[in-house]
């Protein structure tokens, strides 16, 4: 495993270092920083990098092969109790542990966060529900998708406005690093077992409808809940100095994120042993290979997190404070865009999609071309929230013709980008985007004194909701390159049978 550690940490590397180069050019050119904060942004860059190494090798070893199995599971069994039963327990104790919704939480302190986790936990676990009956039962995801987004649309004319941007991000936010490979790898598992000539188009859009749940969930909160004051916690700039300051910061907040991704992965592993205790899926070799890879998982995801946090979120704040409090404040449109191109490859769940994306489209949609059209996505989704910070205009004025554009498309699109499109949202707004691009939103929102809860929030709704259309105009674009390819192989076809034809007549002449 030691090569392919090395050459995950390389991959990670060339992700993370645009990043960081743009943000060390900016501290040069446009916003000056501390050399401890510097330093600390530094530090947290390195940890992103091993990290996002340990990360995506323990996937593809460990987090890939259990979703594929429990998938299997669930759709061999023909009782759909257990289906149902599973499916939700398995959405809901995933979700309760994934550090971004913890993020989320601890933003909107006017719910209680364990009120607000469960909601979005229950949300999660009924939409993985549908999500498996749905490929088990052969429905039309654009169908479901359909019906699913004019409910939530629907629900969010009662729900109050301050409340509307936190509702939308929350679908983004609770597909994160933990609960992606794993709800992905169970819908290529669910989908194996079909075996017919859809059921590769089925293996995506798990990821979608859970990025549902969440969002219908919130909002029916705020609507029942009654939030009398809807505020948000500060990020604060820590003051560090000195090497040992910056390293003090790190060493603090390692032991707490080793604790949550610990309390995330106990519940997983659990199920997992007790598969493997009723199924006897895996053999002994393979349990070891996968024990390992949980401990690579596990140490990636508490560096990575610890990095991204501690590293990169009062960064962000700083930086988006800074440009915006400058005259050049409509500069937070480039820049941002530039940001969000490069920020999505440093998204640890992003290089699973790409990758699966390439092995069920058989080469197809090659994982440089999908990591292509996430950041033009990504970029315009930070360039549209840096305008909303900018401006002050209503998300509804870009996220409702966002999603009938999204919506219309998937009549157009060949089914399995539909599925690889919706998924994709989900997996873009991932802990980067929390812990950077939202940040960088409050920043500049505060600093030329707009309201918070309604402009800066919502800044991961947009990066889940662009790429939607993006993939899907690449979907589009594949499929008329396929016809045009097939009917050029047609037409060169027909001029051979004709060439032979005609040599046949010479020679009977």
């Amino acid at each position: 495993m030691n090569e392919k550690l090395k050459e995950k940490i390389s991959e990670a590397f060339s992700s993370v270092m645009p990043i960081t180069v743009i943000v060390l050019i900016l501290s040069i050119v446009a916003v000056p920083m501390e050399i401890g904060t510097i330093a600390m942004f530094l530090v947290g860059a390195l940890l992103l990098i091993i990290g996002m190494g340990f990360f995506s090798l323990g996937a593809d070893v460990a987090m890939m092969p259990m979703g594929e199995a429990m998938g299997s599971g669930l759709s061999k069994s023909r009782k759909i109790w257990i289906v149902v039963f599973v499916g939700f327990l398995m959405g809901f104790v995933i979700t309760i542990a994934e550090p971004d919704l913890q993020v989320l939480a601890n933003q909107v302190p006017s719910i209680p966060s364990n009120i607000l986790i469960v909601a979005v936990a229950v949300g999660v676990g009924i939409f993985l529900v549908l999500a498996i009956l749905r490929i088990l039962f052969k429905i039309s995801l654009a169908h479901m998708l359909l019906i699913f987004y004019a409910v939530v649309f629907i629900v969010s004319i009662f729900t109050p406005s301050n409340f509307l941007s936190v509702a939308f991000d929350s679908g983004g936010v609770t597909t994160g690093p933990i609960t992606v490979p794993f709800i992905m790898a169970m819908g290529v598992g669910i989908a194996a077992v079909r075996s017919d000539k859809d059921a590769s188009d089925d293996s995506f859009g798990l990821v979608a409808l859970c990025s549902v749940g969440p969002i219908l969930a919130v909002l029916l909160l705020g609507i029942f809940y009654h939030p009398s004051d809807v505020s948000y916690v500060h990020i604060a700039v820590p003051h560090v100095m000195t090497t040992r300051d910056v390293i003090g910061q790190f060493t603090h907040a390692l032991p707490h994120y080793a604790k949550e991704v610990l309390i995330a992965f106990v519940p997983i592993i659990c199920v997992f042993l007790l598969m493997q205790l009723f199924m006897r899926r895996f053999s002994k070799r393979q349990l070891a290979r996968m024990t390992v890879g949980f401990v690579y998982t596990y140490i990636g995801l508490v560096l990575f997190l610890t990095g991204a946090n501690v590293g990169f979120m009062s960064v962000g704040q700083l930086l988006g404070s800074d440009l915006a409090a400058s005259p050049f404040r409509w500069l937070l449109i480039p820049i941002g865009m530039v940001i969000g191109y490069f920020i999505v490859t440093a998204e640890p769940a992003v290089h699973v999609l790409n990758k699966q994306v390439e092995d069920i489209t058989e080469g197809a949609v090659p994982q440089r071309t999908m990591q292509h059209c996430l950041s033009i996505g990504v970029a315009a989704s930070v360039g549209f929230s840096m305008l909303r910070v900018l401006t002050g205009i209503s998300i509804y004025w870009i996220i409702i013709p966002g999603y009938i554009i999204a919506l219309a498309l998937t009549f157009f699109v060949p089914k399995i980008f539909v599925g690889i499109a919706f998924d994709s949202g989900g997996v873009a707004s991932g802990p980067m985007t929390s812990t950077f691009l939202l940040p960088l939103a409050m920043g500049s929102c505060e600093a030329i004194g707009g309201n918070v809860m309604t402009d800066a929030f919502g800044v991961v709704a947009m990066v889940a909701m662009i790429p939607l259309i993006a993939v899907q105009i690449m979907g589009l674009v594949y499929a008329i390159k396929s016809k045009k390819n097939a009917r050029l192989e047609t037409d060169q076809d027909a001029g051979d049978d004709e060439i032979i034809v005609y040599e046949e007549a010479d020679e009977n002449a």
